[in-house]
């Protein structure tokens, strides 16, 4: 007669030893498995689009469950059916993810996974599932979340092995995972579609302003446009003579190209500013804009006896820059500066750098502005003018500090008003 043990108390000890070793290989199993979904975490934390997001989920379940087939479901609040989100391989159909229908549906009404196995016990109805799809094994985990849920699946063929504990732990892990990565994708896809419409809501501010702007200079720019009009108008007229020598029409002729040559180069001038530009920064001359600026303004200037002196440090560099919004900036300054100077008076234009920005000084001989009001004049709508709009120096306020810089009035209004416009300098600018 066989005695493998001579006493209880060695049976309960081999016992204990059995299971201790099993608990061991299974813990070995179990982070052999487990601490790949670290790397896995990371990489769907990385990626906020939904649509790449969920084929990273799909082809995690088939890498890391070994699984033939995987698909994502998803059931809204109140909703009664589940909709398929994504899939890999051969998703159940429609007939299973009814609500406390079907095993996707049994799976998110009962709140806990289901795993089948065909060499396994479970519910004849599933197993016939396994049998109609010949798969050897299947596991759906729900995750309950703050709208709605989500059901995970993963199935394998046969012949292979069907799932094991791990298996259904890792899965779980990785669906919790999965969940909370699509929860962020779609927080983020909100905020990204929120700053899109900030951003677009800012450009249409500013093409307003923009577009104010030029219709406070209508009334000039009409007049610039008339007199040489009425220039060619003549010069064609006198042309017309019969008696008139070929030499002195052709004198005429070349006269009325002249003027006509004048008036493309205003109406170019406004379309170039009116003109919605890139949104893109690029390397720019500053400078070059602000003499755009005083060429578009330079018949107002002369009208209003406006002397404009320009102080640019040689070798100023160039900034990268939304040219288009900078250019308009330079023009709100000016266009207020002419504003409080309509008697005359000088503007003088200064350009510098220290160690991080470029300073662009404008200084007029203005009344200066009343320090009741220097800290409101950068917020919108506020204008110290009847005809004013009082977006003027709140976009360009705006516009400088969305490139890193500001814009400031300087502290000496009693001798006129000096706004400083700063843009900070970078590695790449090119002198």
């Amino acid at each position: 007669i066989l005695k493998p043990f001579e006493d209880g108390n060695a049976l309960v000890k081999a016992v204990q030893d059995a299971l201790h070793e099993r608990w061991q290989k299974q813990e070995v199993a179990r982070l052999r498995t487990i601490r790949p979904l670290l790397n896995i975490t990371e990489t769907l934390f990385s990626e906020t689009r939904t649509d790449a997001l969920i084929d990273l989920i799909l082809n995690a379940i088939l890498n890391h469950l070994e699984a033939d087939h995987a698909a994502i479901y998803q059931r809204a609040t109140g909703e009664s059916f589940i909709s398929l989100i994504g899939a890999v391989g051969k998703p159940l159909p429609e007939e299973h993810a009814r609500a406390k229908a079907g095993i996707i549906g049994r799976a998110d009404h009962w709140k806990v996974p289901i795993w089948i196995n065909q060499d396994g016990p479970g519910d004849p109805e599933f197993k016939a599932l396994l049998e109609q799809y010949q798969f050897s094994g299947l596991i759906c985990i729900p995750v309950e979340r703050a709208e709605g849920s989500l059901v995970f699946t993963a199935a394998r063929n046969r012949p292979a092995q069907g799932f094991q504990l791990v298996d259904v732990e890792l899965f779980g892990l990785l669906a919790r995972q999965a969940d909370i990565a699509l929860e962020n994708s779609r927080l983020y896809g909100e905020l990204r579609d929120y700053v899109r419409q900030i951003e677009q809501s800012q450009r249409a501010l500013i093409q307003a302003e923009k577009m104010s702007a030029v219709g406070r200079l209508t009334a000039s720019i009409a007049h610039e446009v008339n007199n040489p009009l009425q220039a060619v108008q003549n010069c064609l007229h006198l042309s017309e003579r019969e008696e008139l020598g070929s030499e002195k029409r052709a004198d005429y002729l070349a006269l009325a190209y002249e003027e006509l040559d004048r008036l493309m180069n205003t109406v170019q001038r406004m379309l170039d500013f009116y003109r919605p530009g890139a949104m893109q920064r690029q390397q720019t001359d500053v400078i070059e804009l602000v003499e755009k600026v005083l060429a578009l303004l330079e018949k107002q200037l002369l009208n209003q006896e406006i002397t404009v002196v320009k102080n640019y440090q040689e070798n100023f560099p160039k900034l990268r820059v939304v040219s288009n919004q900078i250019q308009q900036v330079f023009f709100n300054i000016v266009l207020n500066a002419m504003k409080v100077m309509k008697d005359g008076g000088q503007l003088t234009i200064t350009t510098k750098i220290d160690q991080s920005h470029a300073w662009i000084e404008f200084q007029d001989t203005g009344p200066g502005v009343p320090a009741e009001i220097q800290k409101t004049i950068f917020e919108p709508f506020f204008s110290a003018s009847e005809d004013g709009t009082g977006l003027g120096l709140s976009v360009s306020f705006g516009i400088l500090t969305a490139h890193g810089g500001s814009l400031e009035l300087v502290d000496h209004y009693k001798e006129g008003a000096c706004f400083r416009a700063m843009i900070p300098l970078e590695e790449t600018n090119e002198r």
